[in-house]
């Protein structure tokens, strides 16, 4: 596996506003003080006219957006996900989802991958917080291809969208050549009889690791990347779950409220089957290396692996 290529999706962000930006000269983008983090320092530098430092404000940043909207703008909103999901929730839900307005949310460093940052700084509750805002697109992409398709789909819809980027390099698992994004529409990565796994965010390539782990053991899994949360994919969902009958939700967030508790409501109200969540065990993270998070908190192939086989 040496030599898979590896890129943080939120390097993808800052390298997809640049070149979005080529194109629109109506796209602005907007940071509170984190502009090496990230990474719409790659965006000042080639447009320093159209980015705006607002400081470490994150909640008159959402103001600001909302307010440039208006205007004809199309602003990008970036900061870590604790902040621009928590932190500024209220003036995302009040200033920018009840009025429906264009704006655009990039939220990086989400999840316990955030790594030595600790319990503070690593946002679990995001893609719950997210999805309660009535009109809000919610994204989690599982790669560097997948997020520069995702920018690119966000700057295009009409309306406010959520994304969420992670700090920690993971493997380029989609063929830029061929991949096409699709807001609402899940991705089978790989086809099996046994059991159904739906992933998102970086939990997407480990996913496909455990399958190569339960496949050694006689169990076919499908594989499914759900980059998007909201709206969600009910359809492939519903179509997967019957053709295995057994269903694994795995994401690098808290088991309520995020997919898990997504891909549960689709199948409670159409096809009723056990879910099995895969997740943050509703509790806070901890500081540490990234890597070694994730095999802790059971999110690298391995624990996905175990958990799978253990349930099926």
């Amino acid at each position: 596996m040496s030599d898979v290529v590896k890129i943080a999706t939120r390097d993808s962000y800052g390298n997809a506003l640049v070149e979005i930006g080529k194109e629109h000269d109506d796209l602005i983008v907007l940071d509170a003080d984190l502009a090496a983090a990230t990474k719409t320092g790659i965006f000042k530098k080639a447009f320093p006219e159209r980015h705006i430092d607002c400081g470490i404000a994150e909640s008159n940043m959402a103001g600001i957006a909302a307010g440039m909207s208006t205007c004809g703008y199309v602003p990008f909103m970036s900061s870590f996900a604790m902040f621009a999901a928590g932190r500024a929730f209220e003036q995302v839900r009040n200033s920018i989802g009840y009025p429906h307005l264009n704006v655009k949310i990039g939220a990086t460093h989400a999840g316990i991958s955030v790594g030595e940052d600790g319990a503070t700084h690593q946002c679990n509750e995001d893609l719950a917080l997210m999805r309660e805002i009535p009109g809000m697109v919610v994204i989690n992409p599982s790669d560097d291809t997948e997020a520069r398709a995702a920018v690119k789909a966000a700057y295009e819809h009409v309306g406010p969208v959520y994304m969420r980027f992670g700090r920690l390099a993971v493997p380029v698992i989609n063929d830029p050549a061929t991949y096409k994004f699709e807001i609402g529409k899940g991705v089978t990565l790989r086809e099996g009889k046994d059991v159904t796994i739906f992933a998102t965010g970086l939990c997407v390539s480990e996913s496909l690791a455990a399958a190569d782990k339960l496949a050694a053991d006689g169990i076919e899994a499908t594989v499914i990347n759900i980059h998007t949360i909201k709206p969600i994919d009910a359809d492939l969902i519903v179509e997967a779950a019957k053709k295995t009958g057994k269903v694994f939700t795995v994401e690098e967030h808290s088991i309520i409220g995020g997919l898990g508790s997504a891909v549960m409501e689709v199948l409670s109200e159409n096809y009723p089957v056990k879910v099995t969540r895969i997740g943050v065990n509703d509790t806070f993270g901890e500081s540490g290396p990234a890597v070694k998070l994730l095999a802790k908190y059971g999110l690298d192939a391995e624990g996905i692996y175990t958990k799978v086989k253990a349930g099926v």
